[in-house]
């Protein structure tokens, strides 16, 4: 099986690297991530991603929305949201400059033009560290978060902060009234996260999102959790 490094980048949370490889089973070229040993996403499954946007601006209500996307990634969540034709601006908030800089060059074929969309605002910021200072420049109607790969299963140990009541009334306090936040997981629904969330937001709940897998001919499931209106 052929890899091809698009990218490799050293950063602040270790070494990234873009790759290309042919899957044997699907026939398709598929796109990776990997920082350091850790394999963070892949373009071979996508539907978490996409429902993390179509679930959480289902909730939303209004028009002319503003939307945050907590982690860029390959640009599925965002590229989802954007098919949303009340999206009036997507900000897209990303610790890492590599990937950031993967869109600008359009490196992904699936993503290439949005950098370029004048709906969207790539940031270069590490998401968890808005939440905690309360630095957002305004107030959206949603917030997107795809970064950690589950609330237990972390990127960093700082990050633990935000799956916390008290981190979820911070990421509360960017919301509009009645906004909606929506948490992509990879792992199945924990009753104590929605408790948690449920503290900090009028309701909240989880949602299976399955999708067929090649690789084992069955299904995969991924966790989209979604809070409402947040708590004054």
């Amino acid at each position: 099986m052929r890899i091809e490094e698009l990218d490799w980048q050293d950063t602040p949370w270790g070494e990234i690297s873009l790759r290309r490889r042919r899957d044997r089973v699907t026939e398709r070229d598929v796109l990776e991530v990997k920082l350091g040993d850790d394999f963070l996403m892949s373009s071979q499954f996508t539907t978490g991603e996409e429902e993390l946007s179509r679930i959480g601006l289902a909730a939303t209500t209004g028009e002319a929305l503003t939307v945050l996307v907590g982690g860029l990634g390959l640009g599925y969540t965002a590229l989802a949201a954007l098919e949303d034709e009340r999206v009036r601006e997507l900000t897209v908030v990303e610790a890492l400059e590599a990937v950031v800089s993967w869109h600008r060059r359009d490196l992904l074929p699936d993503s290439r033009g949005m950098a370029a969309d004048p709906r969207v605002r790539l940031v270069l910021d590490d998401f968890f560290d808005v939440v905690r200072t309360g630095r957002a420049d305004r107030t959206y109607d949603a917030v997107l978060v795809d970064i950690d790969h589950a609330p237990d299963w972390l990127l960093r140990e700082d990050h633990g902060d935000l799956y916390t009541v008290e981190g979820f009334a911070r990421l509360g306090a960017m919301l509009v009234d009645g906004g909606v936040f929506a948490l992509w997981s990879d792992e199945p629904p924990e009753p104590e996260v929605v408790r948690r969330m449920g503290a900090a937001f009028e309701r909240a709940d989880a949602h299976v999102v399955p999708f067929p897998n090649p690789l084992t001919g069955g299904e995969s499931a991924n966790t989209v959790y979604l809070a409402v209106g947040p708590r004054r």
